[in-house]
């Protein structure tokens, strides 16, 4: 979905076990994503610190979404809960800051679901997009010229 020429960033931080593989279905099954989301592949989702949320947002992202195993069949036992908890907290801190909290998607999805990723990242794209580009923390740094002015 495009508003106005306007394309948004998005970083999907998935898990190497479950997530990573469904998105990997999801391309080799041919279901379509936009191609403007970018994937992170980590160990598993606890590994995902809220400062990599917050220079994602800094660097330009517009949306962040996390995807990990379904509860209770972490690769890591209970690394899931930890995320759980982590990011309930992160969600509060980005209200502080001013940030939509709809900019950003936690999400479980399992190996097997590659079409479930396709959806979520095409939803989450669209809700995105409604909402407008991330200007709250942006760091003009990591744009060009053009683009500042």
């Amino acid at each position: 979905m495009q508003l106005n020429g306007y394309k948004p960033k998005i970083v999907a931080f998935c898990c190497n076990w479950c997530s990573y593989a469904g998105a990997d279905l999801a391309g080799s099954s041919r279901f379509t994503y936009p191609d403007n989301v970018k994937i992170i592949r980590v160990p598993c989702s606890c590994r995902v610190d809220p400062v990599f949320i917050l220079r994602a947002f800094g660097g330009g992202a517009d949306g962040v979404m996390i995807c990990g195993c379904h509860p209770g069949d972490c690769h890591y036992t209970s690394g899931n809960y930890h995320t759980r908890r982590r990011m309930k907290l992160l969600f509060s801190m980005l209200d502080y800051l001013g940030i939509e909290k709809e900019r950003m998607k936690l999400i479980w999805i399992s190996a097997s679901e590659g079409e479930k990723f396709a959806s979520a990242a095409t939803d989450f794209m669209n809700t995105v997009a409604r909402l407008g580009e991330n200007r709250r923390l942006g760091d003009l740094r990591c744009k060009s010229k053009t683009e500042q002015n």
